[in-house]
């Protein structure tokens, strides 16, 4: 009896698995990914985001950063980057914005540069292909880290990102203090856990306000909501980070403010948070 052969590839098989090779092939150059996360939006979570990357940059790491909200992309604000054009490299990838020596950048915003004024309207399908691509077509090169800016939420853009992120993938849960975000912030939690997403750690933004004149930390809101949660959820509390005036002056001028004010109290934070972050990464990459 003649086995029967099976029937060729149609191009459509044939790109899909061109494509997924092409997304193996840089998520495998790619040692630890940070997916930063909230059930709630106002917290600053792309402002933790875009410090985040600027301060792991400055400790000599090689740092992408991905912001992956459609419909609202905040990161090329927070860096002065409106109006960046992306360009294709050598490789036919898209190259990624350069912001510093070890940081590269990509938004929606870079795709949508001759009318960035206007509304995307797109259903998931849509959005998960925008983010493969970001991750497949884009020549982000050897990384120790990349950090993904996601909205607010547990939608399709999360989601997603969940879905393709590499093994080496984690969640950093960013709250404020009160409990209407921690309540939010919960379904967040639960949604990593149901996407079998380690957590790395919470970090409790917005936790008190630094005044700009005596330099003395004063709770202006509740604080300890977000090292509460980590208590109560098993995971590991980062740290706290205080509002501070010149992180709305640094942003404004789109500047990191970890990078800008180094010696500020919300900057000290970050030194906090960022340490167990640090012992994630290997010489395997930036020594090469």
């Amino acid at each position: 009896m003649t086995e029967k052969r099976k029937p060729p590839l149609t191009k459509e098989q044939i790109e899909e698995l061109r494509e997924d090779l092409k997304l193996a092939d840089t998520l495998a150059r790619i040692e630890n990914t940070l997916l930063v996360l909230s059930g709630k939006g106002g917290v600053g979570k792309s402002t933790v985001a875009v410090n985040l990357a600027a301060a792991l940059a400055a400790s000599d790491m090689e740092v992408g950063l991905l912001d992956i909200d459609i419909h609202g992309p905040s990161v090329p604000t927070l860096l002065k980057l409106e109006g960046a054009e992306v360009k294709h490299g050598l490789g036919g990838g898209l190259e990624p914005i350069k912001v510093s020596k070890n940081l590269k950048v990509m938004s929606m915003e870079f795709v949508m540069r001759e009318n960035k004024d206007q509304a995307v309207i797109w259903r998931g399908p849509m959005k998960h292909r925008m983010i493969h691509e970001f991750l497949s077509e884009v020549d982000w090169g050897n990384l120790d880290f990349l950090i993904v800016d996601a909205p607010p939420g547990t939608g399709d853009e999360p989601l997603s990102i969940c879905q393709m992120a590499p093994p080496r993938s984690q969640a950093l849960i960013v709250t404020t203090p009160q409990k209407v975000a921690i309540r939010d912030v919960r379904k967040s939690i639960n949604f990593c856990k149901s996407l079998e997403m380690p957590i790395f750690g919470i970090i409790e933004n917005m936790s008190g306000f630094v005044c700009p004149s005596c330099g003395v930390t004063h709770q202006l809101f509740k604080t300890g909501g977000g090292e509460n949660l980590a208590r109560e959820t098993g995971y590991r509390f980062l740290g706290s980070i205080p509002i501070d005036p010149q992180i709305v002056s640094s942003s404004d001028d789109g500047k990191p403010f970890v990078t800008e004010f180094p010696n500020s109290p919300s900057s000290r934070a970050f030194e906090q948070i960022i340490g167990p972050i640090l012992a994630l990464s290997t010489p395997r990459l930036k020594k090469n």
